[in-house]
């Protein structure tokens, strides 16, 4: 499949957004994505996201502003900080700093969301939530991949204290009414996010934090 994080790609979303593309931007965003350390984090994701999102656009009201809030979402990614949303939010507002103002907010907020500490969201926000966490709900093979893509990610993290942090996570989302806002990811996802959140907090509670499981 031809990749969708590529200049063309930016140019067009900077277009639509009413901003000049600037090559040197776009390759400080790239820059940023390969930052070490990273095994999950990487453009792989953002890629995915964006066939993600080209599947879902007609879902959005800005989709020009959803495609960039994915592009900036996960571009500062340390695991030992709590605060890369905040931070690619601010490198976001940075280089998109010729769009309106009422545009950059939007785009931050976006981008806030996916700490995922708040499930109420709606309109564009929630399609970039959704978007995402479509991981969630992938095939079990996949999502195994991305646990333990996330474990190599802590590895500076004890078994025990992971096991513990990782199981509050996956518990909290878990628990939530519905883990997709939309329901085209609600269908499509939903049922089999549920069975590998479950899946992966079993290994986890085993203290096999994230080992591939016997039968996420």
């Amino acid at each position: 499949m031809e990749p969708r994080v590529n200049f063309g790609r930016w140019s067009a979303v900077c277009v639509d957004a009413g901003i000049v593309p600037s090559e040197s931007d776009y390759r400080r965003v790239r820059r940023a994505w390969r930052g070490i350390g990273r095994h999950y984090h990487t453009l792989a994701h953002l890629d995915s996201c964006l066939r993600e999102l080209d599947g879902a656009r007609e879902l959005a009201l800005r989709p020009d502003e959803v495609e960039l809030a994915l592009w900036f979402h996960d571009a500062i990614y340390r695991s030992w900080r709590r605060d890369n949303e905040a931070r690619s939010a601010d490198l976001a507002a940075t280089l998109l700093r010729a769009a309106p103002v009422e545009t950059v907010e939007r785009i931050r907020q976006m981008i806030l969301a996916t700490k995922h500490d708040d499930p109420d969201f709606s309109g564009d926000t929630a399609l970039v939530v959704d978007i995402d966490l479509a991981i969630l709900g992938a095939p079990r093979d996949a999502y195994w991949r991305f646990a333990q893509a996330i474990r190599r990610e802590y590895w500076w993290v004890p078994r025990t204290r992971y096991a513990a942090g990782r199981s509050k996570i996956l518990e909290r989302i878990l628990g939530r009414g519905a883990i997709y806002t939309h329901d085209r990811f609600h269908e499509r996802y939903e049922s089999a996010a549920r069975a590998n959140i479950a899946a992966e907090l079993q290994s986890l509670q085993g203290s096999s934090a994230p080992e591939q499981p016997q039968q996420q």
